[in-house]
């Protein structure tokens, strides 16, 4: 049962690093540095615990949380997030507690690059070219603070209550699903 949460938890931190890579990174180190029983780290994964690191994520979740609310820029920082997203889930994904001591580590990591590449590719592929187009880009900064909302509240609840994310993933797999296989209807 421990294992199955720590992927819950995993799965919803690496899919919280799809809109923002660095509040989940934050998230995992804070409460693995001031709740040490809560959330044990292991090698290298401890490191995301080290003050100095975590000084570093907070600056990041600034200059991303910022560089996304700003036309123009915001479109060079989803570029660069492309790279840096899928590796920040693949971070967070073996990071989690216990996941990385029962699943292969390879495993571990390409489910978190696949989960938070996923995200971030509907994100900047289909969402925001879809919400700059429909608002003229009034509708960026509003998302963007929705986004960070979210990665926020999905990082916390990952972590705090993962069963509860293990019932939102499922729920969100089914809608994805139900919505895909929808269009595909709509479209032939």
């Amino acid at each position: 049962m421990e294992t199955l949460l720590g992927v819950f938890s995993a799965f919803g931190l690496s899919a919280s690093a799809g809109l923002n890579a660095y509040i989940p990174l934050l998230a995992v180190g804070v409460i693995a540095h001031y709740f040490p029983d809560t959330l044990k780290l292991n090698q290298p994964w401890d490191l995301i615990a080290n003050p100095w690191i975590l000084i570093l994520l907070g600056i990041l979740v600034i200059i991303e949380t910022l560089a996304d609310k700003i036309p123009a820029i915001n479109h060079v920082n989803d570029l660069i997030q492309t790279v840096v997203r899928p590796a920040a889930g693949a971070i967070a994904f073996a990071a989690s507690a216990k996941v990385i001591t029962d699943v292969n580590p390879v495993i571990a990591l390409a489910c978190g690059l696949l989960v938070a590449g996923s995200v971030h590719a509907v994100k900047s592929v289909a969402v925001r070219p879809a919400v700059t187009a429909t608002t003229g880009g009034m509708g960026n900064v509003p998302v963007s603070i929705a986004e960070d909302v979210a990665a926020a509240g999905v990082s916390i609840l990952a972590l705090v209550l993962p069963i509860m994310m293990g019932f939102l993933l499922i729920v969100f797999i089914v809608l994805l699903t139900w919505w895909l296989s929808r269009r595909k209807v709509q479209t032939a």
